[in-house]
């Protein structure tokens, strides 16, 4: 027999605001603020008391709205009714067609795909708890997971390996959260009451710096890259003079460059901040670059096929090849700033957004409506002829060196 029907429609199921609305006989929908929509059965269990010895009257949540239909969740008020007036608690007698943290775990991972700032940061995601989360509460429905199940994944790898684990329990937290929204879970989360309870040993994270090259020995190393063909040099030499990341650098094209206003622009989606970001051009960094237009390629460094960006270790490799040693290609942000603090005194705020960092706090931010182009110009004017040094008199020798 099908449940009869009550208050609510399928229309105002998709559009009823933030709060508790009753369709009737104990069927509820509630409406987070977040626009989460989830199914409450509210019924009062025959013969049996509370603790203050009135009838035990207790919710019970039965899915999101956006799983289980109007039609479905009034079925389901039904069987939990008729549960409640023969006594049966239905939290342990109704059947429940509860996903596994592994199952829900992966519909997580689908739905936000879209937001995932590239297809790197989402596979990480995922891999992370299938690495460490699934073997132990992966096949677990996602309502019997508390604190001793988060434990298990946690602990092992909490000393030895404590940004994984921190990430990890990030995501745990995050598909936890989202069981409980869509109605497949009602108590709290547990990776919180952990957290709070400060149940983990403390850990005092080592600050992880990339290694970078003195200022005063790039201008030397800057007029042997002078001298090299390859692509990879060329991409350096450039990522030295603008002090970017190795990504913005290298997925550049064509189009983000300005060659009347002689400004690049870095796309938000590209930056770490998330954040559109200009660069000033200099002359150094045209004359890397302007050459470079005859390959008519979609990216400024094109790579071994055709189209296609340089690789992401490429510049590293080169590194390598050339005997630097202790130094990675993101060391020469640093270096550039170490040089802007010791050498031109640059103002922070101006060398920071040469860096495109953020600056002060985020109501500081929201007021700061310049990106201080013109003074960043000066500053990176001067970076390029540090840089660039004695290096423009190279006598080369006959041909050019391959890298």
């Amino acid at each position: 027999m099908a449940a009869l029907g009550g208050k609510l429609t399928k229309r105002l199921v998709e559009n009823l605001g933030p709060g508790r609305h009753g369709d009737g006989g104990g069927l509820y929908l509630v409406v987070d603020p977040s626009g989460a929509r989830r199914w409450i059965v509210r019924v009062t269990i025959k013969g049996q008391k509370n603790k203050k010895g009135a009838p035990l009257r207790t919710d019970f949540g039965i899915g999101g709205a956006d799983v289980v239909s109007l039609a479905q969740a009034r079925d389901r008020a039904l069987e939990y009714r008729r549960m409640a007036r023969q006594g049966l608690n239905p939290r342990y007698n109704a059947k429940k067609d509860i996903p596994t943290f592994a199952e829900f775990a992966e519909q997580v991972h689908i739905e936000r795909l879209p937001t995932w700032k590239n297809e790197k940061h989402g596979r990480q995601w995922i891999n992370t708890l299938r690495d460490y989360a699934f073997p132990m509460i992966g096949r677990m429905p996602v309502d019997a997971i508390g604190q001793p199940e988060v434990l298990m994944c946690l602990s092992p790898i909490w000393t030895e390996k404590h940004e994984t684990a921190r990430r990890l329990s990030q995501r745990i937290k995050t598909v936890l959260d989202v069981a409980r929204a869509k109605g497949f879970r009602t108590q709290e989360n547990p990776v919180t009451a952990i957290k709070e309870a400060g149940v983990l040993p403390k850990v005092k994270a080592k600050p992880k710096h990339h290694k970078a090259m003195n200022w005063r020995d790039v201008p030397a190393f800057y007029a042997d890259l002078r001298t090299r063909n390859a692509m990879a040099a060329k991409a350096l030499m450039f990522t030295c003079l603008t002090g970017s990341r190795t990504g913005e650098v290298l997925k550049m094209r064509w189009e983000e460059l300005d060659f009347e206003e002689m400004v690049w622009t870095c796309p938000a989606e590209r930056m770490k901040a998330g954040v559109t970001h200009r660069v000033p051009i200099t002359d150094e960094m045209l004359a890397i670059i302007e050459p470079l237009k005859t390959m008519q390629s979609e990216y400024v460094f094109e790579g071994q096929k055709r189209h296609k960006p340089l690789s992401n270790m490429a510049m590293l490799m080169l590194l390598r090849r050339m005997g630097v040693e202790g130094v990675t290609v993101h060391g020469f942000r640093s270096t550039f700033r170490d040089w802007a603090a010791e050498v031109a005194g640059a103002p922070r705020e101006v060398a920071e957004m040469s860096l495109s960092h953020r600056i002060g706090s985020q109501v500081e931010q929201a007021y700061a409506r310049s990106d201080l182009l013109e003074k960043r110009r000066a500053l990176m004017e001067r970076w390029s002829n540090f840089v660039v040094g004695d290096s423009a008199k190279v006598v080369f020798l006959s041909g050019t060196r391959e890298s």
